[in-house]
């Protein structure tokens, strides 16, 4: 009997243990259906979107990432560009007008000289045989000319008492004027044996910069050589020529007939860094006919040695100046089947599509004549992802361009 009451109590408390179970289950579920029925009646009303949450709901999609620049009111310089080397003015290559042994080099190479500095000495030691000579000779003519003169005179008196014949009186007046032809030319070969001792000290005839030297002291030069002792150039002021087209002769001559100076920028190679400032000196008188280009000859003073003979520079020609035009960078004017446009931010963070009228275009600017304001946002990074109307996220570029073509 214990036994069989002990199993009864044992079985009867399972079956309690189950059915709590089963009640706890069925109130998770009842709480699970009514969760889903709440979701499912606010994704209804709209207050929830499918797969989101309220907060996701209120966020904007973000936007496109663009750099903007505001667009300028200022003058813009109008230039002509052409790429031109530096040239000097004067170029003299220094000879020897005597021949003989070089005996001082006076100068350093690289100085610089004036007209008339002592640059070398050429032995003079020959010349001064040849000035001795001649003045010897003078001498020797000189005292038979004299002797000539006093017989012309005797026969004269001689002549007027009748006592010799009149051929005679001319014979010996003709020696006489033999005599001041050989005087004279005695005076004439010592003139020359002068001016070959002046040769002998070669001075320089322009002042300038001094090349290297082509002659060391010691060697025999010659009037004839080909190369010379050694080459100045003038550097100060200096000249640049550069080629224009023609197109662009309307423009710049009647300025320069009326006597308009012209300024005239030397831009390096890269023709990122000025190197100096000038003026337009003249033009060539004629269209090259292979190019349809005209030379143009601007001088610089060049005072600091910014331009070196035979450099290649970037000349810029100002012909012209826009006063108070709407200037873009150029990388802001976009192309399309319509024509040129620029992307104007908005204030609400979305860009306009705005077509636009283009001027000239310098160094990275551009005239806009039509199509935006100044003090408005232009895109000019970032446009190519754009479409009119698209969100954007701008990051403000300090333009430290001045609005004037780029200078």
């Amino acid at each position: 009997m214990p036994a069989q009451e002990a199993e009864s109590n044992a079985q009867s408390h399972y079956t309690g243990s189950s059915s709590r179970r089963k009640r706890w289950w069925i109130f998770l579920l009842v709480i699970c259906l009514l969760a889903v029925g709440v979701y499912a009646l606010l994704v209804k009303t709209g207050k929830i979107p499918f797969g989101g949450s309220a907060n996701q709901a209120k966020a904007p999609p973000p936007g496109l990432p663009v750099v903007a620049v505001p667009a300028k009111k200022g003058d813009f310089n109008i230039f002509i560009t052409g790429l031109g080397a530096v040239t000097p003015v004067y170029t003299v290559t220094v000879k020897s007008r005597v021949d003989g042994q070089l005996m001082e080099v006076l100068y350093r190479e690289g100085q610089m000289v004036k007209q008339g500095d002592l640059l070398a000495v050429i032995d003079p030691r020959p010349f001064q045989v040849q000035l001795m000579q001649a003045e010897g000779q003078l001498a020797r003519d000189e005292a038979l000319l004299k002797n000539a003169v006093i017989d012309v005179e005797r026969y004269r008196v001689l002549w007027q008492q009748d006592s010799v014949q009149k051929q005679q009186l001319d014979t010996q007046e003709a020696l006489v004027r033999q005599y001041e032809g050989v005087v004279k030319t005695d005076r004439g070969l010592i003139d020359s044996a002068k001016l070959q001792l002046i040769y002998c000290r070669i001075m320089s005839p322009i002042s300038g910069r001094v090349g290297l030297r082509l002659v060391d002291p010691g060697n025999i030069v010659h009037a004839t050589d080909p190369n010379g002792l050694l080459v100045i150039t003038q550097l100060q002021p200096i000249t640049v020529i550069f080629p224009i087209s023609e197109d662009y002769l309307p423009l710049v001559v009647p300025k320069l007939r009326a006597g308009k100076e012209l300024i005239v920028e030397a831009y390096d190679r890269e023709d990122k860094h000025k190197l100096a400032v000038g003026s337009l000196l003249t033009i060539d008188n004629q269209v090259d006919p292979t190019t349809g280009t005209v030379k143009f000859r601007a001088i610089f003073p060049n005072k600091g040695d910014e331009l070196f003979p035979n450099q290649f520079v970037n000349a810029h020609l100002l012909v012209d100046l826009r006063v108070g035009a709407t200037i873009v960078q150029t990388s802001a004017i976009q192309r399309g089947p319509r024509g040129t446009y620029v992307y104007v931010v908005n204030k609400d963070k979305t860009v306009t599509q705005r077509l636009s009228e283009i001027g000239e275009t310098q160094r990275g600017q551009t005239i806009i004549k039509a199509g935006v304001e100044p003090g408005e946002l232009v895109v000019v990074d970032g446009a190519e992802r754009l479409r009119d109307g698209a969100r954007v996220e701008v990051k403000v570029q300090a333009d430290d361009r001045t609005p004037k073509g780029g200078r």
